[in-house]
């Protein structure tokens, strides 16, 4: 056996542990050689160099020093001025004793004695001579340490020039006293003085690490060079007149002052050649010297112009101001910022900072330009990632940052790139700056979780169209909420659905401590349904959620068991908050209001139904077993049928009573058609489970209980369009989907579709409404039937990433529109769904150029922005239907968040975007005839609170629009003959239902004639009487040409179907929604009647809060038992 010790080497000393401690000595006979670096910096020159050039410190105090010398030496020239008395004549007498003045003085000749001699103390030369050999000895050293090579450069310099000037005939009167009172012109010290100022500013800004802006030098440099020359004119004036005028200093001013100033009063001038040449000679050097500076001012200051200049740390901190950053500013999303920002009372006084490193383009500069604007929005070129800007910007004392992507860049992730670094920057550089961030991408939304706002343009377009195919409208009614208004939009316009239209936009989302409220102050103790429908009932605001004092968390409508404290805070929608609102007591009308609303007793209703309508979930008052919770209906009381009485609805109690409440468990899936699956489920293997998707597209989203799938589906199942060996289907009508599609045109399938997919398949969804989702990545006419679009419920187009980027920024819409008015001519009754860049282009959705009623929706828009609105576009047909958006509208939920910090959070809650225990979520109910027998929104809203514990928020209404193209019945048009079956059953159907006047009138072919009165009113072109007339026949002919070309347009249809072995029986191309207007009453009045189709927009409670203590054991064995094995595999 080989001994290892043996092996190893000893160590050196010095490596061993003994000598590390010891010292090892063993290193001083080694061969080592000491060196020492940068021994060139240890000579006598390079230590001088060091101190008088090279540190800034040390060289900023000697430019302080040399720059003190010249002034002194300027003061101590006007001291001898003031003390000389050119009639004495000393130096004349130190030369030549018999040298005497003359005192007459004719013209034409000059004495030369006054200007040649001058009378100088001796106290004054000896301080004089002390100043000029500290400033020639200066002057020889810094020539010497910067001399590099060439000793004329040194020697011919101006400065240097001057300096020898000044300096040498003082020390040759050490040496010779005769020639001590000569005058020499140490007025000209002051251009010395003129060039030690700007060295010493240069060493300044070397020392302090900070620059200075090169317009404050250049007015330094300019207004120093000034007075040079006023200076040196005025030295040089005096001394030369005392063989003349002999003129005080006061005089020479006043003479510079005046001839520079072009005045020129004449009363006092020059005698003699000498001071008149001088004069000539300092107007030339001022007309050549000032226009150059002034030249370069004038270039500085458009460039400050440009750039923007500095918000100076004065104004930073004695007012308050934040910070827009962004990488382009277009004149669209700078007037959204200011309309937004400025919207709110408390935000007055604040200023607008905007960083941006591109140059101002000429509509922002306009708008700049206006004194609205001018006086409070400051505009800075610079980046965000230098600090000297983030320094101009005031980043450090700013109150908000609110940094915006670019959503117009080809590459949207280079856009989210940028913005990532923008908040870094800005982060480093003013911590403690709140930060509010926009990014387009959610996997790149991780990076800036330490932001204080973030908004995910994704997330939101995505959840908002996902919602648009369940709850109609939904991207209209947030936008509407997040929008600042007044609710006085289109108030004087003949059309009762824009005036109630206008009024309700104008409701937004308020809070306010419980405590201090008069809204809800007299409902502490009590449950939160009770305090919402009892403050709806008697000041109209919609109380919609709350948060603790000691959580952060906002819960959505928490239901009936949440029990108000004093320390809650509200959340309202209301036209405006609690604090801006006055309130006046109407006895008589609240006592008739009561009268109307009141129970009329407990024997009116069975014992059940009064237990069942305290449920925290859709309960049938005539059963108390469980329903679905989507098939809420607002079924008659039995008592109710009666004719003669009222139906009563049961109260709203204060305090849900536990003991009797009978729960509904959602997660047990009690109802029939979910937990007895069909034959055609078990047989396609459907088989659903209700759990946590198990990957997660990207970080940072938010975890959502949904519908899963027990087995992961192959991915070759995955495409519709080609069979596997899983399935043989090529096309979306082979599977017979019991549900209609959805279907979902985008250009690339994203991170982003997650949040359109969630929402579709949230767990409070009933399975029986869950609809298949397509993804349709192309959208040519073959893939569009393949997919099942003519029997499809929704269609979602999302604007296409390519094309958000063009020359033209409003042609970024172009392709997006052209396909979605090809889609509606085609497929006219397909509820399409559209998303688009700029909301300027919303006006070209389902274009018809000759249509009356869109001709003068378009006048109106065009008059409410010349009033100053901020959603003029609000009255346009498909936005008010929910039929289209844009995203960019989204952009004020980040700028309210100034305001209203829980915004954000409130919007991702309504959009399912995030989930809270205990908060409830949005959804939508449909009134039916079944339910009009309720008759106004309060009786509703108490319904709603008594039953199922939902509280309504608003009311989409969808309207007839039949324009009457004839004034009397005896004309008909050729449409109207042709669908006189259809017609028929309308008018049945209208017989039936006359529980609503407005429904009921909406249908009558001639309800619309005001409407078309109105219509003609705003885009009349013709004649009083011709124009009547011929509107009649051009609408029987545009309805003639309509009819065939759509039969053109539905046999291209068809006739594609059949070659693409398709059936053409599901097409209908007649249906349409081309005669109907539909919109949203966000928070409507209590009296407001209820209309037949009316959907009503619910928050709903969490159906888990409700859930017993023993349920989820017998939910978690079921996990247990499936849900554990097949977690993994478990897919949406």
């Amino acid at each position: 056996m080989v001994d290892l010790d043996s092996e190893v080497p000893p160590l050196p000393p010095r490596y061993r542990f003994r000598d590390l401690l010891l010292g090892d000595q063993g290193w001083q006979s080694d061969d080592r050689v000491q060196v020492e670096f940068y021994m060139n910096e240890n000579t006598f020159k390079e230590r001088l160099k060091l101190f008088f050039i090279k540190n800034q410190r040390s060289s900023l105090r000697i430019r302080l020093f040399n720059f003190s010398l010249k002034l002194l030496s300027c003061f101590l020239y006007i001291v001898r001025v003031l003390l000389d008395d050119p009639t004495q004549g000393l130096g004349c007498k130190e030369l030549n004793r018999s040298c005497s003045i003359n005192q007459n003085y004719t013209p034409g000749t000059i004495d030369w004695s006054p200007i040649i001699w001058v009378n100088r103390s001796l106290p004054l030369w000896g301080l004089q001579v002390s100043v000029a050999v500290i400033s020639l000895f200066e002057t020889l050293l810094l020539s010497y340490l910067s001399y590099k090579g060439n000793i004329w450069e040194q020697i011919l310099r101006i400065p240097f020039l001057l300096e020898i000037i000044n300096a040498v005939p003082f020390i040759i009167t050490i040496f010779w006293p005769v020639l001590r009172n000569l005058f020499i012109p140490v007025f000209l010290n002051c251009w010395l003085a003129k060039h030690a100022l700007e060295n010493m500013i240069n060493d300044l800004h070397r020392a302090i690490q900070r620059t200075q802006s090169a317009m404050f030098n250049q007015v330094l440099i300019l207004i120093s060079t000034l007075l040079c020359l006023i200076f040196t004119c005025i030295c040089g004036i005096q001394h030369l007149e005392r063989a003349g005028n002999r003129l005080t200093l006061f005089d020479s001013l006043y003479f510079c002052i005046v001839t520079f100033s072009t005045v020129g009063f004449g009363d006092v001038t020059p005698k003699i050649w000498p001071s008149k040449l001088l004069v000539v000679i300092m107007i030339c050097v001022a007309l050549v010297v000032l226009p150059i500076q002034f030249e370069q001012l004038a270039y500085l200051w458009m460039e400050r112009q440009k750039s923007g200049g500095n918000y100076s740390r004065y104004r930073a901190q004695t007012e308050k101001h934040v910070v827009l950053c962004v990488s382009s500013l277009k004149i669209d999303l700078l007037m959204d910022f200011l309309n937004e920002f400025y919207a709110h009372p408390r935000l007055q006084d604040y200023y607008v900072v905007i960083l941006c490193p591109t140059e101002m383009d000429a509509q922002v500069r306009r708008v700049l330009q206006i004194p609205m604007w001018s006086q409070r929005v400051i505009y800075l070129q610079g980046s965000a990632l230098k600090d000297q800007d983030l320094l101009r910007a005031k980043m450090d004392d700013a109150e908000a940052c609110f940094i915006l992507s670019s959503r117009c860049e080809v590459d949207r992730t280079a856009a989210d790139h940028q913005t990532i670094l923008r908040a870094w920057a800005v982060k480093d550089f003013a911590p403690n700056c709140p930060l509010y961030v926009q990014i387009l991408k959610p996997e790149n939304k991780f990076h800036i979780k330490f932001a204080d706002h973030v908004v995910c343009e994704e997330e939101f377009k995505y959840a908002m169209l996902a919602l648009n195919c369940i709850c109609p409208a939904t991207s209209t009614l947030i936008t509407l909420l997040v929008h600042t208004s007044r609710g006085q939009d289109c108030q004087q316009s003949p059309e009762q659905w824009q005036k109630m239209y206008g009024r309700c936009s104008g409701n937004e989302v308020y809070h306010i401590n419980l405590e201090e409220s008069t809204f809800f102050a007299e409902y502490e103790g009590k449950s939160f349904t009770y305090a919402s429908f009892h403050a709806h009932k008697k000041f109209g605001v919609c109380l919609i959620g709350v948060r603790k004092e000691d959580n952060k968390n906002i819960l959505l409508n928490p239901g009936p068991r949440y029990i108000m404290s004093s320390t809650d805070i509200c959340f309202y929608i209301n036209i405006t908050k609690e604090e801006n609102s006055a309130f006046k007591k109407q006895e008589k009308h609240r006592k008739n209001h009561e009268s109307k609303l009141s129970y009329h007793g407990a024997s009116r209703l069975p014992v059940h139904s009064i237990i069942a309508s305290m449920g925290t979930v859709a309960i049938d008052l005539q059963d108390t077993g469980c329903r679905a919770s989507s098939g809420a209906t607002l079924a008659l009381p039995p008592d109710g049928g009666k004719e003669g009485r009222r139906p009563s609805i049961a109260p709203v109690l204060e305090v849900a009573d536990s003991s009797s409440l009978q729960t509904c468990d959602l997660l047990s899936d009690q109802s029939e058609d979910e937990t007895t699956p069909s034959d055609d489920e078990v047989s396609a293997g459907l088989e659903y489970a209700k759990g946590y998707p198990p990957y997660s597209p990207y970080i940072g989203s938010s975890p959502t209980f949904c519908h899963l799938l027990h087995e992961k589906v192959p991915f070759c199942c995955l495409r519709l369009d080609k069979g596997c060996q899983h399935n043989y289907y090529e096309d979306a009508k082979a599977y017979g989907f019991k549900n209609k599609l959805i279907i979902v045109a985008a250009e690339t399938a994203g991170n982003g579709l997650y949040n359109f997919i969630v929402p579709l398949r949230a767990y409070y969804r009933p399975k029986k409404e869950l609809n298949p989702i397509v993804l349709l990545l192309d959208n040519p006419l073959d893939d569009l039937l393949r997919c099942g679009v003519t029997f499809a419920a929704n269609m979602v187009v999302v604007d296409k990433e390519s094309t958000m980027s063009a020359e033209e920024d409003y042609m970024a819409d172009a392709k997006t529109i052209v396909n979605v008015q090809t889609l509606f001519r085609l497929f006219s009754s397909l509820s399409i769904i559209t998303e688009l860049t700029h909301p300027a282009n919303m006006r070209f959705m389902q274009f018809r150029a000759k249509d009356c009623y869109s001709l003068a929706l378009s006048k109106l828009e065009k008059k409410e922005r010349e009033k100053g609105s901020n959603l003029a576009f609000m009255f346009r047909l498909p936005f008010a239907a929910g039929r289209v958006f844009s995203i960019s509208m989204l952009d004020t939920l980040l700028y309210q968040s100034f305001v209203k910090d829980y915004m954000i959070s409130i919007t991702r809650l309504l959009l399912g975007l995030d989930t809270t225990p205990g908060s409830g979520f949005l959804c939508s109910m449909k009134i039916t005839e079944e339910d009009l027998w309720i008759r106004t929104y309060a009786r509703l809203y108490q319904k709603l609170c008594s039953s199922t514990g939902d509280i309504p928020i608003g009311v989409y209404r969808t309207e007839s629009q039949k324009l009457a193209t004839s004034e009397s019945q005896i004309s008909i048009s050729v449409e109207e003959w042709e669908d006189t079956k259809d017609t028929k059953e309308q008018f049945s159907y209208r017989g039936n239902h006359r529980n609503s006047t407005s429904s009921d009138q909406s249908d009558h072919p001639l309800l619309r004639r005001k409407s078309m009165q109105w219509a003609r009113r705003l885009s009349r072109r013709a004649p009083r009487h011709s124009g009547k007339t011929a509107e009649k026949i051009n609408q029987q002919r545009m309805n003639l040409y309509r009819r065939s070309e759509r039969q053109e347009l539905a046999e291209l249809v068809k006739n594609r179907m059949k070659h693409l072995g398709l059936s053409p029986a599901g097409y209908d191309e007649m249906n349409d929604h081309q005669n109907t207007l539909s919109y949203i009453l966000i928070n409507p009045s209590p009296d407001t009647r209820l209309e037949l189709n009316d959907i009503v927009y619910l928050i709903r409670p969490d159906p888990l809060t409700y859930v017993p203590n023993a349920a989820p054991s017998r939910k978690d064995s079921f996990c247990n038992t499936v849900g554990q094995d097949t977690r993994e595999e478990t897919q949406l």
